[in-house]
């Protein structure tokens, strides 16, 4: 079952498996949350959607490469955020569930 909101979704951070059913996009961040940023990244780079590619971006503004982070969120359509990494990733995960 998707989360109903970013709080319903950090409870989920206590499993050892997100549920199978989640689209991609949020399995990528459920991983970036637990803190395997590697599992994220794979994930995210063959997600070939704009959500795909804002994912990317957050996921290379957050190991410190923006260059290529400003790359993917051009291809995402925005730009490069003026506010945190820990609120980014809120706006993302509401974002993918709507």
């Amino acid at each position: 079952m998707i989360p109903e909101n970013y709080q319903t979704f950090q409870k989920t951070l206590t499993e050892a498996k997100h549920p199978q059913e989640w689209p991609l996009a949020l399995q990528a961040l459920w991983y970036d949350a637990k803190g395997d940023w590697e599992a994220s990244h794979n994930i995210a780079q063959d997600l070939h959607t704009t959500m795909g590619s804002w994912i990317h971006a957050y996921l290379h503004r957050k190991e410190g490469d923006d260059w290529n982070a400003k790359y993917w969120y051009g291809q995402a359509g925005l730009s490069f955020p003026g506010y945190g990494l820990e609120v980014e990733l809120k706006v993302l995960v509401e974002a993918v569930i709507g």
